[in-house]
């Protein structure tokens, strides 16, 4: 394998391999194997599969224990958001995977590099082969670093309804009494920015922007449980 990437993965993720030849097969397409047939390499479909099925249980158990209140339809969708092409293929991106993939001229020459599906099957084969090498303490602690901060980020904000989880929790006791107000409102028609505050019994508890009243309710909201779990 190519020191700067094993060198890259154990300076940013910590993680270095015991068997290098999992790291290698992980990262190899079946074009650069045809191509070398004299070197008896493996490549990466394998561990995809074996990567796919452990990933899921590292994202089930976190979401599961994250949010013990969601019901089990909204943790199906968040999961699902999370363990798809398109959240493999960027991460797989952000971890600068796509420089180190080993393909074929053809493939290299079709910009393979930057395929989604390559990049998504690639970062699942990963994933197996740290689980292989170092079990799944280490993929969980791979996930904390480069998956697990993404909810707080707001990639997978979509599958949320903040402001109901909101009012679940502050109404666990009795009535509360919830108000947003809008604070501020600008920019031109196609391109309009929304901030809004969120009050709960006369207080406020957080305020949130967004391209429209509803996102920026969101976001309030979203804050707002962020400020309600520390103060617990």
């Amino acid at each position: 394998m190519i020191k700067e990437f094993d060198d890259l993965i154990y300076n940013n993720y910590r993680i270095k391999f015991n068997n290098e030849a999992l790291l290698d097969a992980a990262m190899t397409q079946a074009s650069y194997v045809n191509e070398h047939p004299d070197q008896n390499l493996k490549f990466y479909q394998r561990l995809e599969f074996l990567g796919d099925a452990v990933y899921e249980l590292a994202v089930s158990t976190y979401i599961f224990k994250r949010f013990p209140k969601l019901p089990e339809g909204r943790l199906t969708r968040l999961r699902a958001a999370m363990v798809n092409e398109d959240s493999f293929s960027r991460l797989a991106k952000e971890c600068q995977f796509n420089k180190y993939i080993r393909l074929g001229k053809g493939e290299e020459e079709a910009g393979a590099r930057n395929r989604e599906k390559l990049l998504c099957d690639i970062f699942e084969s990963f994933i197996g082969a740290v689980y292989l090498d170092q079990g799944m303490d280490k993929v969980v602690s791979f996930c904390k670093q480069v998956l697990f901060p993404k909810l707080d980020e707001g990639w997978f904000d979509e599958y949320f309804d903040h402001k109901t989880d909101l009012q679940e929790k502050v109404q666990e006791h009795g009535p509360v009494d919830i108000e947003y107000h809008l604070l501020d409102e600008e920019g031109p028609d196609n391109d309009r920015r929304f901030k809004t505050s969120v009050v709960i019994n006369g207080k406020e508890y957080g305020e949130g922007v967004g391209e429209s009243k509803k996102d920026a309710e969101q976001n309030a909201a979203k804050r707002a449980l962020k400020v309600l779990d520390n103060d617990e």
